[in-house]
């Protein structure tokens, strides 16, 4: 499969490019516009944004695999991100995991077989105050019980 930005998408890239003063800066930005236009991050699209910013692909892969918002396999119309980490599980963060992958019928990094969902089990997501949380998608949801989770799954059917 063979992969090229949009013209678009080209030009969000160099508008990008020119807030910074190298080019490796905005890989982070060029990775979310490749995303948006592929809905996840393929070899040739780690290739494409190397080339496109004039850096190194190990560059692209190294930042596309360190990042929990960039995805390296399709993932569902609602991407759930459970964290379990030390505050999320002090506070019911496996709990939440365990309610979301029974309500789904996937596992970790699974989509169901309509593709409206995915899930994955992730590291802190920066909201140990709020423990715990999931995101879906970019939206937060912080101090979770299990009848609030019921509610956002309900409300995402």
């Amino acid at each position: 499969m063979s992969f090229k930005f949009t013209e678009e998408n080209l030009k969000r890239i160099e508008e990008e490019r020119k807030k910074y003063p190298e080019s490796l800066a905005a890989v982070m930005p060029a990775i979310y516009i490749a995303q948006e236009q592929n809905g996840y991050i393929t070899n040739e699209v780690m290739a494409e944004i190397a080339d496109v910013l004039g850096i190194d692909k190990v560059d692209v892969l190294g930042v596309v695999t360190f990042y929990t918002m960039f995805h390296t396999k399709p993932v569902g119309k609602y991407h759930i991100q459970v964290c379990t980490n030390v505050s999320c599980m002090l506070r019911g963060g496996y709990e939440i995991w365990e309610q979301v992958k029974n309500k789904l019928g996937v596992d970790n990094m699974g989509v169901t077989p309509d593709g409206k969902f995915s899930i994955e089990e992730v590291e802190c997501m920066g909201a140990c105050g709020y423990a715990p949380m999931i995101a879906v998608n970019e939206d937060y949801y912080e101090n979770l019980t299990k009848e609030k989770v019921e509610e956002i799954l309900n409300s995402l059917k």
